[in-house]
C-alpha cells in the first residue's frame, strides 16, 4: 500500500518547514533509508530518509513551499500499485493550507545558509496509521499536490492583482514596506524579495543620502529567527539569576602542559575547556538540581550528563551535544569534542547531535573576554558562562601575587534551583579546578 511522507516536528518550536530540495524525483525509485529531500526547519536544514522502499508517486509540496507540521510532503508506491494511479487518487486530496512555492532565487537563498545534517526519518504510513516515533506528528492535515499550488496575488489600490512571492511579502511586512509601490522584477512583473529590499517604489523617489553613507538590509535567515525567538522566550519566561566565582587555575594549566607532553605522541592537545567540561559533569552529578530540565510544571533531573556546548557559526549559534561527558576521560573528551564541533562548522550533525542536552557551556576564554553572562537555554535550567584564563594579582599568604585566574558565571532559572544551590554547584567546582587531580580519581 502507498506510504505518506509528512512534515516531522523536528524540534520543540517547530510548527512548520519548507522543502529546500527533492533528493528524488516522480517515478524514480527509492530503498529504505535513502535520502528523497532537505528539509528546512526552524534550526537547520535536515536531509531526510524514507523509511520505506518503492517508487516515489507524487511529490506534493513543491521546493520552497511552507508546510504545516504533519502536512502531506509525498507519496511512496511501495506494492505492486500503479505510481501514476496513486498519483492521480493524491491530486483528489483538500489542499493544506501552506504557503506557495518560492523563487529560484528564494530557494537558492534558503540553501546557501543551510545547516545540512544527516536526520533520522520521520515519516509514517498513513495507511496502517503506525506512527514511527519520537519525529512523527500523525497525519490527518490537509494536503495539495504540488502541481496545484495556487499562487499568492497582491491586489493593489485600482484592484490589478500583483503576484508576491512569499519571502518578500515577509519582509515586507516586517519592515513595514508598502508592497503597493514597489515594481516586481521577477517574472510577469511579480515582486520578488530583492524588490522589496532595494525599496524601490514606483512612484516616490528614493531616500537621500548622506555623502557615501550606505546602509544594509539583511533579512533574518529561519536559523538567526529560531535563535532570536528561542532567546527572548527564555528572558521574558525565565527568571534568570546570576551568580559568578574567580578560579584559580595556575595548577591546572601546569597539569594542562605535563598531560599534553605525555600525549604528544599521540598528537592529542588538550585544552582548558577540556578540563572545564569534566569539571563541569563531574560537579553535576554531585549537584542533580542543576543537571534538570523544567518544563513548567515538572522538573526532570537526569544520572547522565549531556552536555551542550555553544558553538560559534557563520549564520548563527548552535548547541552540539557531548553524551554521557561523565562517562569519558580527558582524552576521550578533547577527541568527541573536536569531531563534534568541526561537523558542527562544517554542517554535518545529526539530529540527535543537537538535541537532549541536560546543561550548557558557553566558552568565550579564546576572545580574551573578562566575564560574561549567558541565557539559559530551554528546557535546561542552568548555563555556565567560561571566560578567559588570565594573569592577575591576587593574595595568597598576605603577598600580591600574579596567578592564572578565571572567573565562571552561573546563570540558572530560579524556578528550579536556588540561590544556595547554585553556590554549591560552584564550590564543588571551583575545588575541582583548584585541584585538578580530584578529577582524574
Amino acid at each position: 500500500m502507498p506510504a505518506d511522507i509528512t512534515m516531522p516536528q523536528l524540534s520543540d518550536t517547530m510548527t512548520e518547514g519548507a522543502v529546500v530540495k527533492w533528493l528524488k524525483k516522480e517515478g524514480e525509485k527509492i530503498a529504505s533509508g535513502e535520502k528523497i529531500a532537505e528539509v528546512e526547519t526552524d534550526k537547520a536544514v535536515m536531509e531526510m530518509e524514507s523509511f520505506d522502499a518503492g517508487v516515489v508517486a507524487a511529490l506534493v509540496a513543491a521546493e520552497g513551499q511552507k508546510v504545516p507540521v504533519g502536512s502531506l510532503l509525498a507519496v511512496i508506491a511501495t506494492g505492486s500499485e500503479n505510481p501514476a494511479e496513486v498519483k492521480k487518487k493524491i491530486a483528489s486530496r483538500t489542499p493544506p493550507a501552506a504557503s506557495p512555492p518560492a523563487s529560484r532565487q528564494e530557494v537558492a537563498a534558503l540553501r546557501k545558509p543551510a545547516l545540512v545534517a544527516a536526520a533520522s526519518s520521520s515519516f509514517a504510513k498513513a495507511s496502517t496509521g503506525e506512527v514511527r516515533e519520537p519525529d512523527d506528528v500523525g497525519h490527518g492535515a490537509t494536503r495539495q499536490p504540488a502541481t496545484s499550488v495556487p499562487p499568492v496575488h497582491h491586489q493593489d489600490n485600482g484592484g490589478e492583482h500583483r503576484a508576491v512571492s512569499p519571502l518578500a511579502r515577509r519582509i515586507a511586512a516586517e519592515k513595514n514596506i508598502d508592497l503597493h509601490a514597489l515594481r516586481g522584477s521577477g517574472p510577469g512583473g511579480r515582486i520578488v524579495k530583492q524588490d522589496v529590499l532595494s525599496q524601490t517604489p514606483a512612484t516616490a523617489a528614493a531616500p537621500p543620502q548622506l555623502g557615501n553613507a550606505q546602509t544594509q538590509v539583511i533579512p533574518l535567515t529561519k536559523m538567526r529567527s529560531a535563535i532570536a525567538r528561542s532567546l527572548l522566550a527564555s528572558k521574558q519566561n525565565i527568571p534568570h539569576f546570576y551568580e559568578s566565582i574567580d578560579v584559580d587555575v595556575e595548577d591546572l594549566v601546569k597539569l594542562r602542559v605535563e598531560l599534553n607532553d605525555l600525549l604528544e605522541p599521540e598528537k592529542i592537545r588538550l585544552s582548558l575547556g577540556d578540563f572545564l567540561a569534566k569539571g563541569v559533569a563531574a560537579a553535576l552529578l554531585r549537584h542533580p538540581a542543576l543537571n534538570a530540565t523544567f518544563n513548567g510544571t515538572e522538573i526532570t533531573r537526569y544520572t547522565d550528563v549531556h552536555l551542550g556546548m555553544a558553538v560559534a557559526i557563520p549564520d548563527g549559534l548552535i548547541v552540539p551535544v557531548l553524551r554521557n561527558i561523565h562517562l569519558m576521560g580527558l582524552k576521550e573528551i578533547r577527541q568527541r569534542s573536536v569531531d563534534l564541533v568541526d561537523r558542527a562548522r562544517a554542517q554535518r550533525l545529526t539530529q540527535d547531535e543537537l538535541t537532549g542536552g541536560t546543561f550548557t557551556v558557553s566558552n568565550l576564554g579564546t576572545f580574551g573576554i573578562h566575564e560574561f553572562v549567558a541565557i539559559i537555554n530551554p528546557p535546561q535550567v542552568g548555563i555556565l558562562a567560561i571566560a578567559a584564563a588570565e594573569k592577575r594579582p591576587v593574595v595568597r599568604n598576605d603577598q600580591i601575587v600574579a596567578r592564572t585566574m578565571m572567573t565562571l558565571t552561573l546563570s540558572a532559572d530560579h524556578r528550579v534551583v536556588d540561590g544556595a544551590t547554585a553556590a554549591e554547584f560552584l564550590k564543588t567546582l571551583k575545588t575541582l579546578l583548584e585541584q585538578p587531580g580530584m578529577m582524574l580519581v
